[in-house]
């Protein structure tokens, strides 16, 4: 169990992809117009990170250490597009919404980074939790960098949570201001980058003290 609580801190604090060792930046930095867009794309990526690990590590004995990242990227590759399909079948708007970057999935750094470091040299369930908390640590960089430049830049919270229950909750989208004609640095790139930047510096500022 205290494996498991130090693989948990590692993924969502000491390691996290997001904030510290900055993988994974191009969905990061893409994809975080909004709440539900980045905590969906993150929440995948957990998804497969955690049945890439899980994957990899029973069968790390077996696998030519000559071939071993052909081999880890295969099997990432077959797992997310089984989460693309998915999504494609049961949640299309969303689908629309985040386009490429669910099948950029297996170029995400962050995902090959925690097989060959991690999964490739431990067992399996420690592996599972690692890829799980990991991804759940990008995805919570992602939800809160979204919510940062939903917030500044259309004032608004949960834009688009119709795309993943339906035209019914619409109503969940909280509105902050009634006559907000939108910040639109916030919700282009440079936004992003300094969005980040930020949570950077709040979480080097909590280490600090």
């Amino acid at each position: 169990m205290s494996d498991i609580k130090k693989i948990a801190f590692d993924g969502f604090w000491k390691q996290n992809p997001g904030v510290v060792q900055l993988l994974g930046l191009c969905p990061t930095l893409a994809v975080t117009t909004s709440v539900i867009n980045g905590l969906s794309l993150g929440i995948a990526t957990a998804l497969v990170m955690a049945a890439s690990n899980a994957s990899v590590s029973p069968i790390r004995k077996f696998i030519p250490t000559e071939i071993r990242v052909p081999v880890f990227i295969l099997i990432i590759a077959s797992l997310v597009t089984i989460i693309d399909f998915s999504i494609h079948a049961y949640i299309h708007p969303l689908y629309k919404a985040l386009g490429i970057f669910i099948p950029l999935i297996v170029t995400n750094c962050i995902v090959l980074a925690r097989v060959e470091s991690f999964a490739a040299k431990n067992e399996t369930v420690p592996s599972f939790f690692d890829g799980l908390f990991m991804g759940l640590g990008l995805a919570l960089v992602l939800a809160l960098l979204g919510g940062m430049r939903e917030f500044f830049g259309k004032g608004t919270l949960f834009s688009g949570i119709d795309l993943i229950f339906g035209p019914s909750t619409s109503n969940l989208v909280i509105h902050f201001f009634s006559d907000y004609n939108g910040f639109l640095l916030a919700i282009l790139p440079p936004g992003a980058f300094i969005g980040l930047a930020c949570l950077i510096a709040l979480k080097n500022r909590i280490e600090t003290r």
